[in-house]
């Protein structure tokens, strides 16, 4: 069995177009849980923790930070920001043609 680096397994992973098309969909909601993770390591808070102090529960956490949270409000994303010394950032782009 050959062994991968992620970033290896990654690219070659890539090269397939509709791989690639599905991973670039879903890029933006796994760029906001991974930031989200860091700032909460970065805080030293467990996903309890955090929910606790923005009046949530754990699973919300977790629902958050594993990047499929469906129905993410605003509102939710401004506490666990605040809740991180962090601020949210939203924006609308165009499709690319």
């Amino acid at each position: 069995m050959k062994a991968y680096n992620y970033e290896e397994f990654k690219k070659e992973r890539l090269s397939d177009p509709h791989l690639k098309a599905e991973y670039d969909f879903l890029e933006e909601e796994f760029t906001l849980s991974k930031e989200i993770i860091q700032l909460r390591k970065d805080k030293n808070l467990t996903q309890k923790e955090l929910a606790h102090e923005i009046g949530s529960s754990q699973p919300a956490i977790a629902r958050l930070e594993s990047g499929n949270y469906r129905n993410l409000s605003l509102s939710f994303l401004r506490k666990v920001a605040t809740a991180l010394d962090a601020v949210p950032e939203v924006h609308l782009k165009r499709k690319a043609n």
